[in-house]
């Protein structure tokens, strides 16, 4: 229940009277770099037209990060507000068949948004495990027939229309809330120069190649249903796509189209299908108060072949060091764009530091609601950066994590990373840094050596304990935001955490 003198707030806002809560259309692309956006990098290969449009029309963040350099983490944070090292899983993500992540009483963006009225739907990539049954004759083979008992339709959704996790990680199969809409029933094995499926299952109406453009059509056909069944209902449509993860296949009309690499035109076809559902929520009528966000789930992953784009001057990480699954900047540091007429000035940027965990508690002050306490632990309101004030935002060190479980905290400007290498797949890797003589954390200044190259460690020494003990005390205390402290899961099973000493 809402007291009156909150009411009164949320009037004097433009919050709270009918028609005033704006839709909500978050689409997350898969591995997508922030040099992939030629918005945001001047030597970009080709042109993302239509993401380009969208930062004229809205906001750009050139400093926002996914909580963790890989996809489960992040999308965990984006739906919970929460670190998903909170949880049970410490390192690397989960699998198709993998028992779910998010716990059964967490909120989550969806179901805070649904208690205040909101239509919600998740469509695309879910990758947080899923409630499958089993053969009773054999308690290792899923029987697809069988509803699934845990779905996104459990954490908050009204609708969905998933695929469990990756294009390369099986069973590749289509889930209509709680159902597959086929029965697999032939094994795939392909392996190309740009992707793999691995062996799995296959649904009989999955083709690789037509699941992005299928998941777009789906992502515009529910605010079509939507819109005119109940024009008043704001909705909130969490798109998540496959692309440009791999398997890199574009479809034919993109093939060559970036006169690049076949990942190039695989992101111009991101780019094209980011277009369709802009096009659709103009024609819908509903552009002037929608707040249209498109981001990634971390880092481009290696399996681009940087080395081919670099004979094109293109660099996925555009100036940041390292790829996909690094501690570095280049495993999280992603790319956000945020339109809402109503409220961002178009063409304009922000360069405050913000995560996808925000998520939730901008969420929340959009609609006027208070988390509780054991709710979007690690989630900021962006809602201020939005309306181009920076009032109101104190926030602690954001936490950054790799593939390989590494801490690295960011404070203003310096970053301390706790581990010698990259901490995931680049150069050196965990088990190369470990043969090497390099110092044990990283720390560098972010406003003068963006792409981490001057490891000052040894010059900051009473900065290194500071940040270290700030680290620490975010880790324990079970949230970073201002409220009491919280339960991590299994605080017990961190990799990499020697410098913590005792927990």
């Amino acid at each position: 229940m809402m007291t009156l003198l909150m009411i009164i707030i949320l009037k004097a806002c433009g919050f709270g009277k009918k028609g005033d809560l704006p839709n909500i259309v978050y689409i997350l692309t898969d591995d997508m770099g922030y040099g992939d956006v030629s918005a945001l990098n001047e030597n970009a290969a080709w042109q993302t037209v239509h993401m380009d449009k969208l930062a004229s029309q809205g906001m750009v963040f050139t400093d926002a990060h996914a909580e963790s350099a890989v996809c489960t983490p992040t999308r965990y944070g984006i739906l919970t507000g929460r670190y998903s090292w909170r949880t049970r899983l410490k390192n690397g993500v989960l699998w198709g068949t993998s028992k779910p992540l998010i716990e059964p009483d967490r909120m989550t963006v969806a179901s805070l948004l649904k208690a205040n009225g909101y239509r919600t739907a998740c469509i695309g990539k879910w990758h947080l495990g899923l409630g499958w049954q089993y053969a009773q004759e054999n308690p290792d083979s899923v029987d697809f027939s069988l509803l699934l008992t845990d779905v996104p339709v459990n954490h908050g959704f009204d609708y969905s229309y998933i695929i469990p996790a990756s294009l390369d990680i099986p069973p590749y199969v289509y889930i209509e809330n709680d159902r597959s809409t086929s029965i697999p029933q032939q094994y795939t094995v392909s392996k190309t120069k740009y992707g793999w499926w691995r062996k799995g299952l296959t649904g009989t109406d999955f083709t690789h190649e037509q699941v992005l453009p299928h998941l777009t059509e789906q992502s515009i056909s529910f605010m079509r249903k939507q819109v005119k069944k109940n024009p008043d209902q704001p909705f909130f449509l969490y798109f998540a796509m496959p692309a440009p993860h791999t398997p890199i296949l574009p479809t034919k009309e993109f093939q060559g189209k970036s006169g690049t690499t076949p990942y190039g035109d695989y992101v111009l076809e991101v780019d094209a299908m980011i277009g369709k559902v802009m096009d659709a929520v103009r024609e819908l009528g509903i552009e002037d108060n929608t707040l249209f966000i498109v981001t990634s789930d971390n880092g481009c992953s290696p399996a681009a072949d940087f080395q081919a784009l670099a004979r094109f001057g293109h660099d996925p990480s555009y100036i940041f060091r390292g790829t996909k699954a690094d501690i570095w900047e280049g495993g999280h540091r992603v790319p956000f764009i945020a339109r809402w007429p109503r409220k961002i000035k178009a063409g304009s940027s922000c360069e405050e530091t913000v995560c996808l965990n925000d998520l939730m508690a901008t969420a929340a002050a959009i609609t006027g609601d208070t988390l509780p306490d054991n709710a979007g632990e690690d989630s900021y309101n962006i809602l201020p950066l939005f309306e181009g004030r920076k009032s109101g935002i104190v926030r602690s060190g954001i936490v950054h994590h790799s593939i390989s479980g590494y801490f690295a905290i960011r404070e203003g400007a310096w970053k301390l990373e706790m581990c010698p290498g990259s901490g995931g797949w680049s150069h050196p890797t965990p088990k190369e840094a470990k043969k090497m003589d390099l110092p044990p954390v990283q720390l560098y200044n972010m406003n003068t050596d963006l792409s981490e190259k001057n490891n000052v460690w040894d010059q900051h020494p009473d900065l290194v304990q500071s940040l270290e003990d700030e680290l620490k005390k975010l880790i324990l205390n079970g949230r970073s935001t201002p409220g009491s402290p919280q339960e991590n899961n299994n605080p017990d099973k961190w990799p990499g955490t020697g410098w913590m000493g005792e927990k």
